[in-house]
């Protein structure tokens, strides 16, 4: 039967383009369906959102070409300072502080907004002859068979591909519509996101401070900037969103502390619910899911993203190893080299930031002493200390190809 293209990706967000995109530098043709209209995504105002990019990840959109049209506005993450505390009673004695020149690779990462990451993702694939985006279509079917797969949209049209690519989020209707089942559940948080002018330069630093409600980021921008990522109680943080910006602000600022001096918004404030989703397979027939849509995490560690890139690297080389050697990449043999790759270390993190959050998101008197002790007794142990950097920067772990800056 014939094709209309080589791979369909379903969603349009970040992990699906980018997808799209090294797939395409490997001489495929690719098919990105997005649900929502392209003056959406390309839209330029700055609504909070930043995501840290970890060193590999960084990496990877090297390899396809990307990163070039976003450096100059990524800043690099030189240290990072976890703390333990209260909001208004400064951090606790104890605390973790992880420094990129105990590594020889750089940078661990770097903060990136997503206006700037997104656009310059759709522009790419405007630009490349083997992506084609189908904006504002809907995927309501999906029908494997031996050869490849036929998706349904909501207007009637129909694509067939050899394989299927799953980017469309935690609530995957493509993974639905595989019978591939999901655990998870909420943690009663939800996460405040803005970014925010300082009049105090931040030097490449990342703060973690743990408080008993759930944790605050303070991740650099460029310029005398930072985002924050700020997690409450839900009830607790739908009334702070719902305050001005004004007070807002005077809500915020005790958590801050003065550090850096003033703060000012610079931006749009977001909020969105915290909670885990892990799917209990990452592949059906002639399905792969990838990203959130296989795996979604607390931010406690800012990995969701990055894990997603990784997931992005190994499915891209296990599909271009496997055409190489005239292997149908969509057929269950190649697939679950993909799964096999990736699924260990997608459990590992959802358990560990599930972990983390309930550790340190309490203000259980013992849970506190533990916690603190052993953040002291990391931060006193060089080995220890760069194995916790290593792990920030991503660069722990079977890495795919373009995650160490090698060529598919």
């Amino acid at each position: 039967m014939s094709f209309d293209t080589d791979i369909v990706i379903v969603g349009g967000g970040l992990s699906g383009p980018t997808l799209a995109l090294a797939l395409a530098a490997s001489g495929l043709n690719v098919t990105v369906i997005d649900a929502q209209k392209a003056q959406l995504r390309t839209a330029d105002d700055f609504d909070g959102r930043s995501y840290a990019l970890a060193l590999t990840s960084v990496r990877l959109l090297e390899g396809i070409g990307l990163w070039q049209a976003v450096a100059e506005h990524a800043q690099p993450m030189l240290e990072i300072k976890v703390t333990d505390g209260r909001a208004g009673e400064g951090p606790s004695p104890f605390f973790m502080h992880f420094d990129h020149a105990e590594i020889e690779e750089g940078p661990m990462g770097h903060m990136i907004e997503d206006r700037y990451l997104r656009r310059a993702l759709m522009e790419a694939m405007a630009n490349d002859d083997r992506v084609q985006v189908m904006n504002g279509e809907t995927v309501v079917g999906q029908t494997p068979d031996t050869t490849g797969v036929t998706l349904t949209l909501a207007s009637g049209k129909q694509i067939r591909a050899r394989l299927c690519v799953a980017a469309d989020g935690r609530s995957s209707g493509t993974a639905a519509r595989a019978g591939i089942k999901r655990t998870g559940w909420g943690y009663g948080q939800t996460a405040l996101v803005c970014a925010v002018n300082h009049e105090l330069p931040h030097d490449g630093i990342a703060h973690q401070f743990f408080m008993p409600p759930g944790p605050l980021a303070i991740l650099p921008l460029t310029g005398n900037r930072s985002s924050i990522v700020w997690s409450e109680t839900t009830d607790n943080a739908a009334r702070i969103h719902g305050l001005p910006d004004a007070e807002y602000l005077d809500v915020l600022r005790p958590r801050f502390g003065d550090f850096l001096g003033d703060i000012s918004l610079a931006g749009a404030r977001y909020t969105y619910p915290l909670s885990l989703s892990l799917t209990h397979d990452m592949i059906s027939d002639r399905i792969a899911l990838l990203g959130d849509s296989a795996h979604g995490v607390h931010p406690i560690a800012g990995q969701g993203l990055n894990a997603g890139f990784r997931d992005i690297a190994a499915l891209c080389e296990v599909i271009v190893d496997a055409q190489r050697r005239g292997e149908d990449f969509g057929a269950s043999v190649a697939l679950g080299r993909y799964q096999e790759w990736r699924r260990f270390d997608n459990v590992s993190l959802a358990l560990a930031t599930d972990s983390f959050n309930r550790m340190f998101s309490n203000d259980n008197a013992f849970i506190r002493l533990a916690r603190d002790i052993g953040m002291g007794v990391i931060n006193s142990l060089p080995g220890l200390r760069r194995t916790f950097i290593r792990e920030a920067a991503g660069l722990n772990g079977d890495l795919p190809r373009l995650m160490r800056g090698l060529p598919l």
